[in-house]
């Protein structure tokens, strides 16, 4: 039986550090998990936890009012600083009446040339006004990538930059830039209610850290169609996905709205997968779509479908498509050709590549 429950919590997240893992896995009836590059490694030395002890455990990290708010709606998403030295980003859930914890290790923000991401992302950084997205999976660097773009910005330009996210991920040492991170549920009320309040605040650079509804992905761009730079995440596959979901998401009659405003306000949409390494750890592959006349032209006449083939013959306008980047992976000798083929999405394409 667990006696000192900060100490137990603690120690857990000691182990990932220690382990270099991502995530933390706790919950009622089993030992606790961690991932480790991808993988699920269970700690089978340590005895299952009980619900007292989860009960416990959330009590250490959340005040009496928040602990009261779980009980009653049953999940939620919060930030924990670990004695100042990390952060987590924690999800808190019931399954079959017992309380489970999920916590995903913040990694500190850092350059592009070291999470091996394309130079072309920091010309991006510098753009005056657009809307960039980042997409992918859960769990694929979407949010670490976007941290290394905004930080380049406050590294090297004079800018107000504001985030809104939920809960707050990165944090963000202010240099040339004033940083305001705004985070629902206590700063604000919802990510409507600060993007609408955003317009008066003098923003230059506007990180969402996702967009969940059409009135957020709505207001996201007409922030980026009137001077502003506009940061988000979106989980779908690609970059042709990512044009239908955001239409998708509106009612038939406002589809037309927004895929001009679309066409028009559009930088580009970034999509990456971690591969686990053969010397150990993750290296990204992506897909970076730029917005041009040609792609601009094709969202507009509604055949984004034919997306896929600008990207793939569009590597002098800086386009990278995904088959090329695990290709140049594979040949570098970072990757498996195993794992190119289970992480493209067009495996045959990349049989012919080979």
């Amino acid at each position: 039986m667990i006696t000192n429950y900060k100490k137990e919590l603690e120690d857990l997240i000691l182990t990932i550090i220690h382990e270099n893992g991502s995530d933390l896995h706790i919950g009622a009836g089993r030992v606790p998990a961690i991932r480790v590059a991808g993988e699920l490694i269970f700690l089978v030395k340590h005895e299952p936890l009980t619900n007292e002890d989860m009960k416990g455990m959330l009590t250490e990290i959340l005040d009496k009012k928040k602990f009261e708010k779980f009980m009653e709606e049953q999940e939620m998403d919060f930030s924990y600083d670990f004695r100042g030295e990390a952060r987590l980003r924690v999800n808190a859930f019931f399954q079959k009446g017992l309380i489970n914890l999920a916590f995903r290790l913040v990694p500190k923000v850092q350059s592009l040339p070291d999470l091996h991401l394309p130079p072309l992302l920091a010309e991006l950084s510098k753009k005056k006004q657009g809307f960039f997205l980042v997409v992918g999976p859960v769990g694929q660097g979407k949010s670490t990538t976007i941290s290394a773009m905004v930080n380049l910005i406050n590294n090297e330009q004079t800018r107000h930059i504001i985030t809104v996210e939920d809960p707050i991920e990165y944090v963000y040492t202010p240099n040339k830039s004033i940083i305001n991170q705004r985070e629902v549920g206590i700063d604000t009320k919802d990510f409507h209610s600060a993007l609408k309040s955003i317009f008066r605040e003098d923003v230059n650079v506007i990180m969402i850290g996702e967009m969940r509804t059409p009135e957020t992905i709505s207001t996201a761009v007409t922030a980026a169609e009137t001077g502003h730079l506009v940061f988000s995440t979106l989980h779908t596959n690609n970059a042709s996905q990512t044009i239908d979901r955001i239409i998708d998401s509106f009612p038939g009659s406002q589809q037309d709205q927004i895929r001009v405003q679309l066409a028009s306000s559009l930088l580009g949409i970034f999509s990456q997968r971690l591969i686990p390494r053969i010397s150990g750890g993750l290296i990204p592959a992506y897909e970076l779509l730029l917005n041009n006349n040609a792609v601009s032209n094709l969202i507009r006449e509604k055949r984004t479908h034919e997306i896929d083939v600008v990207i793939e013959t569009g590597t002098e306008a800086g386009m990278i498509d995904l088959n090329h980047s695990l290709l140049e992976l594979v040949r570098a000798g970072e990757i498996s050709i195993e794992s190119a083929y289970q992480y493209s999405l067009n495996p045959k394409g990349l049989e012919r590549m080979m």
